[in-house]
């Protein structure tokens, strides 16, 4: 089990997440929805460890104050202190948003750098299934990343998410600026990975039409807060989630 509780982050004066709590089951697909700026991108950070990093470039460069509160605890041990790579090794992995991978390293280059935490056995049999379940990496395992399309860096960086062995996936809008075709084929991918490899995720996106079908739960954040929860029918029957993601 998965859970963040009351989770506050301060930039200086500027509160960019207000007593937020979500949770995910070992079996279950979580949605975080929101407009730009809502504070899905911070959550994502805070859960992974990375805001530790950003806090800490901050005081060294002398910029603003960051500050964060709350809990988060994961099969009963609070992580809310550990560095990112220790929660990495304990099974909680982030793809970031805009992918991030290396476009001047190839395919199977950005691949094999995720698997850092791997042996040389799960490392091959997680290459296979990335490679089945993402089939054009496989034929483009040689070409350089920056020569992708869009919609293949995304898969890239989703496949070297799952080389580092996620027990626990984040996925930071993974859906941006993709054409519906691709939007479908990812969320399709990702109800895969949870079905075929017992991996909980959370994923937060801005467009939750194409996610919400595949949810077992959902949150939608406006200016930080959590501000409607649900299942993804209670969520899709909400008239203000209708209007507001669905137009309707």
């Amino acid at each position: 089990m998965f859970e963040a509780r009351g989770l506050m982050v301060f930039y200086e004066n500027m509160l960019a997440l207000n007593n937020v709590s979500v949770a995910c089951g070992a079996d279950q697909i979580i949605g975080v929805f929101g407009a730009n700026s809502a504070g899905k991108s911070t959550l994502m950070y805070t859960l992974s460890g990375i805001m530790l990093d950003i806090q800490k470039k901050e005081e060294m460069a002398g910029g603003e104050r960051i500050t964060m509160r709350g809990e988060i605890i994961y099969n009963g041990r609070d992580m809310m202190r550990l560095k990112p790579s220790e929660r990495a090794k304990a099974g909680i992995v982030l793809c970031p948003e805009r992918r991030r991978i290396f476009p001047e390293s190839t395919v199977l280059e950005n691949l094999m750098i995720g698997a850092y935490l791997a042996d040389s056995r799960r490392t091959a049999q997680t290459l296979e299934y990335v490679f089945t379940i993402f089939a054009p990496l496989k034929r483009l395992s040689k070409r350089l990343g920056g020569f992708l399309s869009g919609g293949e860096q995304q898969m890239l960086a989703i496949g070297r998410a799952l080389m580092a062995q996620p027990k626990q996936l984040l996925l930071d809008e993974p859906l941006l600026g993709l054409s519906p075709v691709v939007q479908y084929l990812l969320v399709k991918s990702i109800k895969e990975i949870r079905d075929q490899r017992n991996t909980a995720i959370i994923v937060s996106e801005q467009y939750a039409r194409p996610v919400m079908p595949i949810i077992d739960y959902g949150y939608i954040l406006e200016n930080g807060a959590s501000v409607v929860a649900g299942t993804n029918r209670e969520l899709m029957d909400n008239p203000d989630v209708r209007s507001a993601y669905f137009g309707s």
